[in-house]
């Protein structure tokens, strides 16, 4: 019974604030003169959900479905990377600078090599993941070694990381004409560019289907295993988990491990997936929006999913809300933050809730007491007290 109404908690939460988010925002849109309905509208069918009044040539609805699933794949891997960490009491904020480690690695070694696809893109996942491994291990590391704190230590590197790869793309892969890195071979790219499909052209994300089994993985870490026991225990009391017999330090480093491998995964099918190249000095915000999506979806890889899919949503599909409904894109970036809020006080809300049943509950047996305790009528009409009702009960 406790757990079905905790389950029921961690879900009515994040919907509620979805909903405060929307209606908040289709206020801010209907002050600003537009229509709520119409821009929302336009948002599913940016994204592809629904279909567009007008398609241009070999474009339909589809297109804008994996468009959109591209979009996700790597705000998939970079929640897990933080659930992860979560999991074990850590902050995992360097994310971004992982996936940028990562993609620029890959980019390096396979993306401008003439190895074939069937090699190619297996050896960008590997090297993606092995990167965002070591870089997260270290992390883990330094926090187990030298206590340094992790949220220190992560933002460090992130400057450390955009600005050798910038250094890097900028002296020898840079593009002349669009100052990012140069194009990276299609045999090296994640995302299918321009499949046919009937008379169709579209874009295919493989790494869409890895994120998904990710997910699966995790959830599977968590539940059924002994090192998702270990990352709760340590999560929830390094000193208790130590005297439970699991070692600390391990536990720690693993967990940042497993987080850096994910957040690996989601540079590489960011940068040689949906973009096929890097922009120097740039941090990708998918790392720091991946917090707010975690969160959302109560650490849990299936909420982090239905809750990447639906941030994406609104980042994917505001540029046609734009154009459509003629809102500002930036309601889309508020709506975020709404959000944003509400999952942040999850915790807040819950002790909230927790309090008011418990006030009622307490409320409810008071008056069961008081119902009880109500003065008895005799025979002759009158009122009898309790001392007298228990006497004739003694006779």
């Amino acid at each position: 019974m406790k757990k079905n109404k905790r389950i029921s908690e961690n879900i009515l939460i994040p919907v509620a604030a979805v909903a405060v988010a929307l209606i908040v925002g289709a206020v801010i849109i209907a002050v600003t003169g537009s229509h709520p309905i119409k821009a929302y509208h336009a948002l599913l069918q940016g994204c592809g959900i629904m279909p567009k009044n007008s398609y241009g040539a070999s474009s339909s609805m589809l297109t804008d479905l994996l468009s959109y699933a591209n979009y996700t794949t790597s705000m998939i891997f970079a929640a897990l990377a933080i659930a992860v960490a979560l999991r074990a009491g850590l902050f995992n904020i360097g994310v971004s600078g992982q996936m940028l480690a990562a993609g620029c690695t890959a980019t390096v070694i396979v993306g401008y090599s003439s190895l074939n696809a069937v090699i190619a893109k297996p050896l960008v996942i590997l090297i993606g993941a092995v990167v965002g491994g070591l870089t997260g291990a270290l992390v883990g590391f330094l926090k187990y070694k030298f206590n340094i704190n992790e949220v220190v230590s992560t933002i460090m590197f992130n400057y450390i990381f955009q600005y050798v790869g910038s250094f890097f793309i900028n002296t020898y892969f840079v593009d002349t004409v669009t100052r990012q890195s140069v194009a990276i071979n299609q045999s090296a790219r994640l995302t299918l560019m321009n499949v046919q499909i009937g008379r169709l052209k579209a874009c295919i994300p493989l790494g869409f289907v890895l994120a998904i089994i990710a997910a699966v993985y995790v959830w599977y870490l968590f539940r059924h295993t002994v090192l998702g026991y270990e990352l709760r225990a340590v999560g929830l009391s390094k000193t208790a988990a130590k005297y439970a017999g699991v070692n600390v330090g391990r536990t720690m480093v693993i967990s940042m491990a497993i987080s850096g491998v994910l957040a690996g995964l989601a540079g590489v099918t960011y940068y040689l997936g949906y973009l096929g190249s890097i922009q120097p000095k740039v941090l990708v915000s998918t790392g720091y929006d991946a917090i707010a999506v975690s969160l959302l979806g109560n650490n849990h890889p299936f909420g982090i999913v239905l809750s990447s899919l639906l941030i994406s949503f609104i980042n994917n599909g505001s540029a046609y809300m734009k154009s459509q409904a003629g809102v500002d894109s930036e309601i889309a970036s508020v709506i975020f933050g709404i959000i944003l809020i509400f999952s942040a006080s999850n915790g807040y809300i819950k002790e909230r809730l927790q309090l008011w049943k418990g006030s009622r509950q307490m409320a409810a047996a008071a008056a069961g007491d008081e119902k009880n305790a109500a003065p008895a009528e005799t025979k002759d009409g009158k009122t009898a007290t309790p001392a007298e009702n228990t006497g004739k009960e003694e006779k």
